[in-house]
């Protein structure tokens, strides 16, 4: 038990790919009018939902990284013998039966909690499919596997469903790289690293298989699950690369595994493919800089600055990234203050939350949903539909600006703090003459003036003692002249 929760913790310090610090530089913006479109509408949204789940949950381990023979904190198996453990992992398959699945529960807990959008890991690296593809048998449907039989057994098209039906936007978790398909690990040889395990250029055919096999289960699930609106690709180390950048990558990087050659999926028929099923999908090619990331997604982390392209943190809640036995949770203060930090810098929070091996989500993970969504109900004009506004963030406080104009600051209350300030102080923002100000969830405008170069607001005793809300407090402050 003590190892299972070492690792994840491990997975939170250090399985990062590349932030997007370092390479928001080469974001490629989109020329396609519709996917400008969706991607303006998605920036609204703000907070979504993310869920790594499969077979591997059974073991309460890390999700896939274990049946990589990489020498990493987050590869460590259960016995010392690879060949028998991958077996054992894969058997997972035969016992998989979450016969307390109830998506309809989840997706009205998201909605409550002010969660716009979902993405769900339909296949991981693993490549155990949570859907019902008709080209592999490693799948949740398949006649061995226990949950085939249950009127939900095609997972992923049972949680899209509900998830829409509660009025959230759909999104498709889907890894490049399959460790079990034979045409990316093909068993003629050894698995050394996440790598293909054979030379491609040695090999085309075989290679042509493999892209040949995503690209149809892309289309699978383009085809048959709906309203699709992102398509979030992981496993950025499947990505073109050149002679002279496979050159570049191995004299730069320190990283001990890494065979680098070009794992080419010709991404640009797959998104168009996609796109002809799908108009305007949001393809997130994740960490392979170009055209076809149409947003960045820093893991695990806050970038410290305001983003000037689409971007969005996908964090863990809790645990793992996938689901781990008695896991520790955030609180619901540290919640809404990453929140609130992101937006203030341009960005949207996707927060995962890991289901069991039964289908149910920890009673703690309902809880900081309800209490996220308790501070939402007073405060979300601040955060749908905002964008950032220089100076973004100032001591405790961070602020947004709405479409209509009017801006929002938002103090970030400490955990000791019951009361608000009896004022609020900024030095680098200064609102028009004759401005409006109210605090969201109170009634009557508050007094306020100028300091220098900045203003600011003072709180009526009754107000300080009687917060409309836990965790932050928003003030809104409109026209002026």
């Amino acid at each position: 038990m003590k190892n299972i929760i070492f690792l994840s913790v491990i997975i939170i310090i250090i399985c990062f790919p590349v932030t997007a610090q370092e390479y928001g530089g080469k974001y490629v913006p989109e020329t396609d009018p519709l996917v400008l479109e969706k991607l303006q509408k998605w920036q609204d949204l703000k907070f979504g939902l993310l869920m790594h789940w499969g077979p591997y949950s059974q073991w309460g381990v890390v999700e896939s990284w274990s049946t990589c023979s990489e020498d990493e904190g987050w590869c460590v198996r259960r016995i010392d013998d690879y060949e028998k453990y991958k077996k054992e992992y894969e058997g997972l398959k035969n016992t998989f039966n979450p016969t307390k699945f109830n998506p309809a529960k989840w997706s009205k807990a998201a909605k409550d909690a002010g969660m716009k959008y979902v993405v769900f890991t339909t296949k991981h690296h693993d490549g155990f499919c949570m859907f019902n593809t008709a080209l592999t048998d490693y799948r949740v449907t398949d006649k061995e596997c226990l949950f085939n039989t249950n009127p939900k057994s095609n997972i992923a098209k049972e949680i899209f469903n509900a998830f829409r039906n509660e009025g959230l936007w759909t999104g498709a978790y889907f890894s490049k790289p399959d460790w079990h398909s034979p045409y990316y690990w093909w068993p003629n040889f050894a698995t050394p690293d996440r790598n293909v395990n054979y030379d491609i250029k040695k090999y085309p055919e075989r290679w042509q298989k493999f892209v040949e096999y995503t690209h149809g289960q892309i289309d699978e699930l383009m085809s048959n699950y709906g309203k699709m609106d992102i398509l979030w690709l992981d496993g950025g180390w499947v990505a073109p690369m050149t002679d002279e950048e496979i050159r570049e990558a191995v004299n730069s990087s320190g990283y001990k595994y890494q065979r680098y050659q070009n794992q080419d999926i010709n991404m640009a028929e797959l998104a168009r493919k996609a796109r002809e099923k799908q108009p305007g999908l949001i393809v997130v090619d994740r960490a392979v800089p170009g055209k076809f990331q149409n947003y960045l997604t820093p893991e695990n982390t806050v970038p410290e600055k305001m983003l000037p392209y689409p971007w969005e943190s996908c964090i863990i809640s809790g645990g793992g990234w996938s689901w781990v036995p008695n896991a520790q949770y955030r609180s619901a203060r540290s919640v809404v203050h990453m929140l609130v930090d992101i937006v203030s810098k341009g960005g949207n929070l996707l927060l995962n939350i890991a289901p069991s091996p039964e289908g149910t989500w920890d009673d703690k993970a309902y809880l900081l949903l309800k209490d996220v969504g308790n501070w939402m109900q007073v405060n979300s004009e601040a955060i749908y539909n905002s964008r950032p506004i220089a100076p973004y963030k100032e001591g405790k406080t961070c602020i947004t600006s709405g479409k209509d104009g009017a801006w929002y600051v938002i103090y970030l209350a400490d955990e000791t703090e019951k009361e608000i300030p009896s004022k609020i102080w900024l030095s680098a923002l200064q609102p028009k003459d004759g401005a409006k100000m109210k605090m969201l969830g109170s009634d009557g405008d508050l007094k306020w003036e100028k300091v220098g170069t900045g203003f600011t607001i003072e709180i009526p005793e009754s107000l300080q003692k009687k917060p409309p809300c836990e965790y932050a407090w928003t003030f809104k402050i409109t026209g002026g002249k």
